[in-house]
């Protein structure tokens, strides 16, 4: 397995997208109340937005890839891309991400995607990284994948200074609230709404 930060490279964009991404909410939307699609997601869209977010600067996104090799973990821990290798301005950091990910050879299962919620001066709180998404294919769940992806928004979050991480999780995402417990997230906040043609 191999944790590869996701490149601003429209052909690894397009190819996580469809890979990850979509079979990500649909299975969502099968589980989830309120979390349809539409029926012919417009996926040229989708890619832009997401090139668009990548190119921000809080904004980070990994994938782990299974490959055929037998790798050790010394070898995978080799292969993660970290934002500190791209401290180097002599590096493009299009080099240090692996714009190669579009084609390597094996499986994508799983993402995280985060972004830096830096705090305004008025208020007394720390920064924090708000992971946004983070996904793990169906067969490779129970196997500790989540917890290396959560380890890598961590880390993260120490590269950027954030004291906090955050997210958001559907109320009737059994599996994913146990989870987030499990690791010590604690509700902060609830989110409400209502059909505007209701009030």
């Amino acid at each position: 397995m191999q944790i590869r930060r996701l490149p601003a490279d429209e052909d690894a964009v397009r190819r996580e997208t469809e890979e990850l991404w979509l079979p990500y909410h649909r299975e969502l939307e099968a589980t989830v109340e309120n979390h349809a699609l539409v029926d012919d997601v417009p996926l040229d869209e989708e890619v832009e937005f997401r090139l668009d977010l990548l190119e921000s600067e809080g904004y980070r996104a990994w994938v782990v890839v299974d490959t055929d090799e037998d790798a050790t973990d010394e070898d995978i821990a080799d292969e993660v891309v970290t934002d500190e290798d791209s401290a180097d301005e002599d590096v493009p950091d299009e080099d240090v991400a692996n714009t190669d990910l579009a084609d390597v050879d094996g499986e994508f299962v799983g993402f995280v995607m985060t972004n830096v919620d830096e705090s305004p001066p008025v208020f007394d709180r720390p920064d924090r990284l708000i992971i946004g998404d983070i996904y793990v294919r169906e067969a490779y769940r129970g196997t500790g994948l989540a917890r290396d992806l959560i380890d890598r928004a961590v880390e993260r979050a120490r590269e950027t200074g954030c004291e906090e991480l955050a997210l958001d999780v559907d109320v009737d995402n059994e599996r994913a609230l146990a989870f987030y417990e499990k690791l010590g997230f604690e509700p902060r906040r609830h989110r409400m709404r209502v059909p505007v043609d209701e009030l």
